[in-house]
């Protein structure tokens, strides 16, 4: 057998089918692939199905490709049978470094050598996880995708020191078949490059509740209402660009070279006490104001099918390519 072009892949595995791995398999799904699911978890299958069945509404506001189904979706009872039947796995397990390693070992033994083998990890190098592979370590690579990957279109990719250049080009461009926008790295960096923007924000953020000098909801509102709404449009660096006028990144960097020294941020995680972590769960309470996590999941996804198709039909219009 041989590997299929990036464009031509019809039946993607899912190994893992929490959150993230469910996510893919109806992302999969609505672009009309065959979709073989694994997770040896109790009530992996019901879990998964009860998703599809929820969320499927929205693929079908996002627009399918043509045979997208739910009814495309099957389990495997083997990682072996799930590792036969497909032409590239997308593993989205907890993240647990050891039992990584064991199963991309056996990954590595029971896959068909043409399957490439890629890891949603949120955190951990492709070059730490492959340390048990004895054969085929070229074809196991990184491929980061934002929550929920059915409806964010972003995914970083990035091989280890195993990886093969040609399997790294390989996954991008099959990401970018299936309507993805890709960060294909050059090196391994812990937490790749969206998860390091957005802990820095995070621990700042646990750091101002800690203090009693904001509340969760002030947080988020001065993110939502502020720089998320430009975020959306041109991300931080660009817009950091207008903000230095008619001479851009250059003035703006010369204006504020000095003040980039000021302490205004810590960048050391507050401790995670008891009393903090009331606080975080009691101000998402208060401002979810009963609505359920599944009322604030359709709530996101709707918005953000609003948002995506806006900056498309503005960028079409205009013939902007970003």
């Amino acid at each position: 057998m041989t590997r299929p072009n990036p464009n031509q892949v019809t039946k993607a595995g899912v190994l893992g089918t929490g959150v993230i791995g469910g996510a893919w398999a109806l992302h999969f799904l609505r672009m009309g692939m065959d979709v073989v699911a694994y997770d040896p978890g109790p009530n992996a299958r019901e879990k998964l199905l009860a998703m599809v069945d929820h969320i499927w509404p929205t693929m079908v506001k996002l627009g399918l490709r043509e045979g997208a189904s739910p009814d495309r979706l099957r389990f495997a009872d083997s990682l072996e049978e799930m590792a036969t039947s497909v032409q590239v796995i997308q593993e989205s397990t907890p993240e647990n470094l050891d039992a990584k390693r064991a199963l991309f070992a056996e990954l590595d033994r029971v896959a068909p050598p043409e399957v490439v083998i890629i890891s949603s990890t949120s955190g951990f190098a492709m070059s730490d996880m492959a340390v048990e592979i004895q054969h085929q370590a070229e074809r196991f690579v990184v491929g980061h995708p934002f929550n929920p990957p059915y409806l964010v279109p972003f995914c970083e990719v990035c091989g280890g020191e195993r990886t093969s250049q040609d399997v790294v080009d390989w996954t991008a461009a099959f990401y970018e078949a299936i309507e993805k926008q890709v960060a294909k790295m050059d090196k391994e960096l812990p937490g790749f490059i969206g998860n390091r923007l957005q802990e820095a924000l995070w621990r700042e953020a646990l750091h101002m509740v800690a203090n009693n000098e904001c509340s969760v909801e002030d947080i988020d509102k001065a993110i939502a209402y502020g720089p998320g709404l430009r975020w959306a449009i041109m991300g931080h660096c660009l817009t950091y660009h207008l903000g230095g006028g008619q001479g851009g990144m250059a003035h703006l960097l010369d204006h504020f070279e000095e003040s980039l020294k000021e302490p205004w941020t810590r960048l050391d995680a507050p401790e995670l006490t008891q009393q903090l972590k009331d606080d975080m769960v009691a101000g998402c309470l208060t401002q979810a104001n009963g609505a359920s996590i599944n009322e604030l999941i359709q709530e996101r996804d709707d918005c953000l099918i609003r948002i995506m198709q806006t900056l498309k039909e503005y960028r079409d219009e205009h013939g902007i390519r970003r």
